[in-house]
């Protein structure tokens, strides 16, 4: 059995472009609107242990996921015919097929027994295909 090599460099370095990705969806892209989906109250700033407790729970979450999909990744690349596709190709069936098996169906459910709106979904589900275009394009280029 071969083993899989995966790149602890480029985990973090998606760690961190997902981090940077995260805070443009949803401050100066989206804010306003997840914000008010969410029902929060956008005049009130969140105190220093809040915004440190969220970051720490979003670069876990961020290093979990670059973690787990490196996995994926480098275990793609046994499947018959990868390494004669060309690169991009890769690098958005291996996005798009972990977005529809993993992602979409969580982001349903939170419509469907949360009673979130559709407006929501579509802007969570939109930063899950954008972080996992953003995290295939290092893991698979470091």
């Amino acid at each position: 059995m071969e083993a899989i090599h995966i790149s602890y460099v480029a985990i973090l370095v998606a760690v961190v472009a997902n981090f940077i990705v995260g805070f443009v969806w949803y401050t100066p892209l989206f804010g306003k609107a997840w914000a008010k989906e969410m029902k929060l109250d956008i005049t009130r700033k969140p105190t220093a242990a809040e915004l440190g407790k969220g970051m720490t729970f979003m670069i876990i979450g961020n290093f979990l996921m670059a973690w787990v999909f490196a996995h994926n990744i480098a275990a793609w690349n046994f499947v018959p015919g990868t390494a004669e596709a060309p690169p991009a190709a890769n690098l958005i069936s291996s996005a798009v097929f972990t977005w529809l098996g993993f992602f979409v169906p969580t982001d349903l459910s939170v419509v469907a027994w949360e009673g979130k709106s559709w407006k929501l979904f579509f802007i969570n589900t939109g930063y899950h295909l954008i972080t996992l275009f953003v995290a295939a394009a290092i893991i698979m280029n470091m």
